[in-house]
């Protein structure tokens, strides 16, 4: 019996920062849709409360966003579009702890100045650090025939 499954190809480096340049445009419209909708709640958000809450309530928003679609197909709307899928290191959907390791790992690395990204540079296998820590890795969709 013959094995028809290809063994998944890395996701270029190139075409993850590509991704990454669509998903902010996208995330941008996300964070400007919900602001819409906790600003008449909250109000002006003059006192410290207000904002604090504001920041929490639009981090979760972000990772509602994130980890349902890695949680369901293991693609965002930009990773689809660059034919890039997130997985575990043997090929399986995440898990719920992969993806709220994963979301923390990367928000931390992007308010140190990008370095869990910039790591990706150096790293053996291209992996940006988060994905290293947690697991997953990203890897390239073939073209449908």
């Amino acid at each position: 019996m013959q094995d028809n499954a290809i063994a998944p190809v890395p996701a270029p480096f190139l075409a993850r920062i590509a991704a990454m340049i669509y998903e902010s445009l996208l995330v941008i419209a996300v964070v400007f849709v919900a602001s819409f909708i906790i600003i008449p709640v909250v109000g002006e958000m003059h006192a410290p409360w207000q904002r604090h809450l504001f920041q929490v309530y639009i981090l979760g928003i972000l990772f509602a966003y994130f980890s349902a679609f890695w949680l369901r197909s293991g693609q965002t709307l930009a990773m689809k579009t660059w034919r890039i899928r997130l997985v575990q290191q043997n090929g399986d959907r995440l898990t719920f702890r992969q993806a709220v390791l994963r979301f923390f790992l990367a928000l931390i690395g992007l308010l140190l100045a990008g370095a869990g990204f910039w790591w990706a540079l150096v790293d053996r296998d291209r992996q940006f650090l988060h994905d290293r820590i947690v697991g997953t890795r990203l890897v390239r969709v073939p073209r449908k025939a």
